[in-house]
């Protein structure tokens, strides 16, 4: 099973969709809340995404947007999970990131998950919750740059 990383394109929309509605954890409610437009704006525009495809099947992607310096998206497949790829997309995602700004980077995700676990784990800093309930993270450059991920 030889995985590939690379940038995503408009091309690779349907397939990140896919993956988005798949998960198990941090369900839309509403996918029709993410149309398609937001995220060609998202990956071309605001930020940049990568994907990681498995015999030409997209299984994960990541999205970072620069200007509002946050992550927009981090999903895997749950038939590919614990198998390295969030960890692989998360560090692509962040190498580009700081490479472009040294802001504070920031997400949030729904609390009591395996992504809150994973976030932990990979040294980002919880600062809060949000209005809806959400926990949220941030990761400084100096603590990027400290290689605690």
């Amino acid at each position: 099973m030889r995985q590939l990383f690379r940038e995503s394109e408009p091309a690779d929309i349907a397939g990140m969709q896919i993956v988005r509605n798949s998960v198990k954890e941090n369900q839309l409610s509403d996918p029709s809340v993410v149309p398609d437009s937001d995220v060609a704006d998202y990956i071309s525009r605001r930020g940049k995404g990568w994907v990681c495809e498995i015999d030409k099947k997209i299984v994960g992607f990541s999205i970072a947007d620069l200007e509002g310096h946050s992550v927009w998206a981090l999903f895997v497949h749950p038939n590919y999970e614990k198998s390295g790829i969030g960890s692989k997309l998360l560090s692509m995602m962040l190498n580009w990131y700081f490479g472009e700004t040294t802001e504070t980077i920031w997400l949030s995700t729904a609390p009591g998950t395996r992504a809150e676990l994973f976030y932990h784990k990979k040294g980002w800093i919880q600062t809060g919750l949000h209005p809806n309930g959400e926990t949220r993270f941030e990761l400084s450059y100096e603590e990027y740059q400290s290689g605690s991920l």
